[in-house]
């Protein structure tokens, strides 16, 4: 993501017609369209635009007026942000009943690392108030009885406090469509399985269930499609013979709650760059995305045919 620009979101039912429209706006007022992504799930129609206001005709103020009356008209949602203008990020944590995400994200913010605020925490259930409310943080429960959040109330909470980044500290619902576009690579997710294997419910069982020799847990951006995001960082750990799911839990959680730190930072930091699927560094020089460097290099660094045979022998060129 690239901090000068700004960003453009416009979220409504899907329609014919709708990308002209809007283009065609920002073209009259001299906007530069850097980038436009478009997506239709559910017959929710979803276009997100980078765009370069250094030149356009008129105010920032100009540009959302015209934006909101425009899509007032065609019965669509807008959002316009520009990031260049925030002095401090501001983020949401979603999470249900388990605090160990919750307590890391806080951590971190205590020691100024990275450079943003936790405005707001939102959850199904009550059980993780006591924590927000130790940091004065707003706590929101949008479940109803059974858990099921209410997403509109849940969208309301996020434009109110203008969020930067969305969070899901071991959130354990799937968010719709209705609220993925509209934060479309501002939705970060800690997994408790090395993805792409074991998505969904239960990941750890899966894994036991699999009887692999190594687990681990994967961060990643949210998108429509369940645990298939680009992947931001990994951790791993090794599943013992007599493993229970509460092993893998105990062995993996602080796993969890490294990995997911350490992928809001780097997007925070503007290091994270989304292409054909993955994410890349622009400078990778202090990120920890997988193994430590130490158990790399006990990692062999080329197969055994294409090693460079010792100065004076010949290699072999024997077929068998």
């Amino acid at each position: 993501m690239n901090p000068r620009l700004t960003e453009i979101t416009v979220i409504g039912d899907d329609d014919t017609g709708l990308i002209a429209r809007i283009t065609s706006l920002l073209f009259e007022r001299g906007v530069n369209i850097e980038d436009l992504d478009q997506a239709v799930r559910e017959d929710l129609f979803r276009m997100t635009m980078r765009v370069d206001t250094g030149e356009m005709d008129g105010s920032k103020d100009d540009l959302r007026r015209a934006l909101d009356e425009l899509c007032e008209e065609l019965e669509m949602d807008v959002q316009v942000r520009f990031p260049a203008d925030r002095e401090t990020r501001q983020v949401a944590v979603l999470a249900t009943k388990e605090s160990h995400c919750l307590d890391a994200l806080f951590d971190a913010w205590e020691t100024g690392d990275p450079d943003a605020e936790i405005g707001v925490v939102v959850a199904n259930h009550d059980d993780l108030a006591p924590i927000a409310e130790a940091h004065d943080v707003p706590f929101y429960n949008v479940g109803d009885a059974g858990g099921v959040p209410d997403e509109e109330w849940l969208l309301d909470i996020l434009d109110e406090h203008d969020i930067d980044l969305v969070v899901l500290a071991r959130y354990m619902r799937i968010l719709s469509p209705n609220v993925v576009f509209r934060y479309e690579s501002r939705i970060i997710n800690i997994h408790p399985s090395l993805l792409p294997a074991f998505p969904g419910a239960e990941p750890y069982r899966q894994a036991l269930d699999a009887g692999v020799r190594i687990a681990g847990v994967t961060a990643h951006y949210v998108t429509t499609d369940l645990d298939q995001g680009p992947i931001i960082a990994q951790r791993a750990f090794n599943v013992p013979d007599d493993a229970t799911v509460e092993d893998l839990e105990r062995r993996g959680q602080p796993l969890e709650a490294e990995a997911l730190v350490e992928a809001v930072r780097l997007h925070l930091e503007d290091d994270l760059v989304v292409g054909r699927g993955r994410t890349h560094l622009r400078n990778g020089e202090n990120a920890d995305l997988g193994l430590p460097d130490e158990i790399e290099r006990l990692n062999p660094d080329q197969p055994v045919d294409d090693a460079t045979p010792p100065a004076g022998e010949a290699a072999s060129t024997s077929d068998d």
